[in-house]
């Protein structure tokens, strides 16, 4: 399976998994579908008031997921990415049937931010498309948010999401199926007010070419055109026939509606809401499919990992400009903390490889709070690297770098709130070496430290030659290792 990537889309509507061959030509790599599966698991459905999921909804989870499991059996983690998206952003149980879910799956879950849900889906509609000059409009209405996007080549210019979809509009709106003019119309309002926040400024920019991607925007175009209310692509005129029709019959009747699918019927009212208002608040003329989307965004996003392209290294690079890092001792640091942790044995070398990519991501970033202010400054990073937009990194990806540069000044009992594994506490104790060392901000010529863990003790062998000419590296050092007592850990210090 060396040439076989995987990505899985946990929807709050559906479940998708997708396999995809990479093939590589004249130098460029493209992927290709060798296999899908589809499950709808209406996991919004499940969502109540209270933003709980209940057991029902997680039950079809874990069952669809154990069926993806068996197919994903073999592939190598660092081939399968799997991401979740609204539903899961939301619930407050998301703790408590998260671990089930991976266990189901067989493989981590990513829990991803609306915008990094709207990046992805720009690029998996785009890989799918010719190239092309035009600015695009992107609209992918899923089962609990709705992701607008515009677009020129492969540089999004605009990525919004928006708390609405298919099937929360449904539930809220039409909860018994009902439809009547005074529900559409309430949908309708509603999704505008959404828009509302974002239509500006798409219309200042403007696009050239539309599309509408995933379930309700496929649904509804097959819809349109077998129904023959529609020509060619998606128009407002079209949906204004439709919601004609299914106001006049008072609910969807599949046998009334051909190209409807069953799955689709169930949230079919609040989506047509939500794509009407998106007609008259961007003044869309027509929409075409748009291919791929998330899932597709997720193959290509991983197959960048895979190489030299990883998002989330450009975005780095991004930061350090954007906060104006100072790059040459956040080099140094870096260098130092990788050379620690390379001396290190971790048992799983997939964890020791994500924990060595967030080391050096942490580094680099460990001073961006100081453009706040230096004063706690480790807050402030810490701060901005959980809360800030940033392309390529999941939820867990940034709590995690947060969790990092956070503790990588101050107290190490801090931390012990947030229950980090062996892993994380050896990264933790290489950043904060590193910037012991790095204090005087010139590059070290050698490195008088060197680690070794064994179970939960550390040793921490350092020249005495070097220690006796540097009182304040002495005394830190000393300092550093009450530190780690205080939080459990046996951090010894052995003069050689």
């Amino acid at each position: 399976m060396d040439h076989l990537l995987a990505a899985v889309d946990l929807g709050s509507n559906s479940f998708r998994l997708s396999i995809g061959r990479v093939v590589q030509q004249d130098g460029i790599a493209q992927i290709y579908a060798i296999d899908r599966l589809k499950e709808s698991v209406r996991l919004a459905a499940g969502l109540g008031d209270d933003k709980i999921i209940d057991e029902e909804a997680i039950e079809r989870a874990i069952t669809v997921l154990k069926r993806f499991g068996e197919r994903l059996s073999g592939f190598h983690p660092n081939r399968v990415r799997a991401v979740a998206t609204n539903t899961f952003r939301v619930a407050k149980n998301v703790s408590e049937f998260l671990p089930r879910v991976e266990a189901a799956l067989g493989f981590p879950v990513e829990v991803i931010s609306g915008r990094e849900e709207a990046r992805l889906i720009f690029s998996g509609i785009t890989n799918e498309l010719p190239p092309s000059e035009h600015r695009r409009l992107m609209i992918d209405i899923g089962g609990g948010s709705t992701e607008v996007i515009i677009g020129k080549g492969f540089q999004p210019l605009h990525l919004s999401s928006l708390y609405m979809g298919c099937v929360s509009f449904t539930r809220k709106f039409f909860p018994d199926g009902v439809i009547t003019a005074s529900r559409m119309q309430q949908a309708e309002l509603a999704a505008r007010r959404e828009l509302e926040a974002i239509s500006r400024v798409y219309r200042r920019t403007g696009w050239q070419e539309a599309y509408g991607s995933s379930g309700t925007a496929k649904g509804l175009l097959a819809v349109l055109l077998e129904g023959g209310m529609s020509r060619k692509g998606i128009t407002l005129e079209g949906l204004e026939k439709l919601k004609a029709k299914l106001i006049h019959d008072g609910q969807v009747v599949m046998g009334e509606l051909p190209g409807l699918k069953h799955d689709r019927s169930l949230v079919l009212s609040g989506g047509l809401a939500i794509m009407i208002a998106a007609f008259k608040e961007l003044n869309i003329k027509v929409m075409a499919p748009g291919e791929g989307a998330l899932r597709v965004g997720v193959l290509y996003d991983l197959l960048g990992r895979d190489s030299a392209h990883d998002k989330r290294h450009e975005t780095v690079r991004q930061f350090i400009k954007r906060y104006h890092v100072d790059v040459r001792q956040c080099e140094r640091v870096k260098q130092v903390a990788l050379s620690l942790f390379s001396q290190l044995e971790l048992y799983d070398p997939t964890e020791k490889q994500e924990l060595e990519r967030t080391l050096g991501w942490a580094a680099d970033l460990h001073e961006v709070g100081i453009s706040i202010t230096h004063a706690q400054y480790h807050k402030h990073s810490a701060y901005i690297l959980e809360h800030a937009d940033m392309p390529g990194f999941s939820n867990d990806d940034q709590e995690l770098l947060a969790l990092i540069v956070l503790g990588h000044q101050g107290k190490v009992s801090k931390l012990s709130l947030h229950d980090p594994t062996r892993g994380r506490w050896l990264t933790l104790l290489c950043l904060r070496l590193a910037v012991l060392l790095c204090r005087r901000r010139e590059d070290q010529k050698s490195l008088p430290i060197s680690l070794a863990a064994n179970g939960k003790g550390i040793k921490m062998h350092v020249n005495k030659a070097w220690l006796d000419d540097h009182a304040l590296s002495e005394y830190s050092l000393r300092a550093e290792q009450k530190e780690w007592r205080k939080a459990g850990i046996d951090l010894e210090l052995i003069e050689t």
